[in-house]
């Protein structure tokens, strides 16, 4: 196991806490404590993964994210440590792929970095495509083996829980899928009661999609039940 961490917290406690754990699992750990440092290592080092705290002593987490996200699809995990959903949905919502808050368990953050690195490896599979790979709808065309989705002649840049949710509703084209089901489908975890991470990825993927604000064409809402694509 040669994949690159990115931890960036700083409160060393935590951050040499983090490090001992997935360096245990056999990764190799980048840390820092600073946003501009962070940005340093990006651009300079191969990241494979990045654990971000949002309180950071120059930029926010968030900003961050959103920095990274410009350039790089590598999964992101935030720590957090408020309980308010509000810190959770700017997260995914600027591009992060998961949250935990603190105080947390290494042994579950550990368990969901192997979770989002299974899924973004596996846009490199090299698994022979077939006509069940490749899904076309009204000019966006999906593609399961090669990790891409196009909408007509444009590359849409989606991570990897964009692309498993949308690979998800296209393949499963006039079902209604659940929120739970979307939920614990690409994450693999257990859906609870005001669980907001299915509707802001839904959303971010709207936007992506050019989808007008409440007139969906691709994406739809089936109030009470869940979502699907016509």
């Amino acid at each position: 196991m040669n994949e690159r961490i990115l931890v960036v917290d700083d409160e060393e406690e935590i951050a040499d806490l983090v490090s001992v754990y997935l360096r245990g699992e056999g990764f190799q750990v980048l840390t820092c404590g600073a946003g501009a440092d962070a940005l340093a290592l990006v651009r300079s080092e191969k990241i494979d993964l990045a654990v971000l705290d949002v309180m950071l002593p120059d930029i926010s987490g968030l900003t961050l994210c959103a920095e990274i996200r410009r350039e790089h699809q590598f999964p992101i995990l935030m720590l957090t440590a408020k309980t308010e959903d509000t810190d959770k949905i700017t997260g995914l919502t600027v591009g992060a792929d998961d949250y935990m808050t603190k105080p947390f368990s290494p042994l579950e953050l550990v368990a969901r970095v192997k979770a989002q690195l299974r899924r973004y490896t596996s846009y490199n599979n090299g698994e022979r495509e077939t006509d069940e790979d490749v899904v076309s709808i009204n000019g966006l065309t999906i593609n399961k083996t090669t990790h891409q989705c196009w909408l007509y002649d444009q590359l849409l840049n989606l991570t990897p829980i964009e692309f498993d949710i949308l690979w998800l509703l296209c393949s499963n084209r006039g079902k209604v899928i659940s929120a739970e089901e979307l939920f614990e489908t690409v994450w693999g975890e257990k859906y609870l009661d005001r669980n907001n991470t299915v509707m802001v990825h839904i959303r971010r993927l709207r936007e992506k999609l050019g989808e007008p604000s409440g007139h969906p064409r691709f994406i739809k809402t089936v109030w009470g039940v869940g979502y699907k694509v016509e």
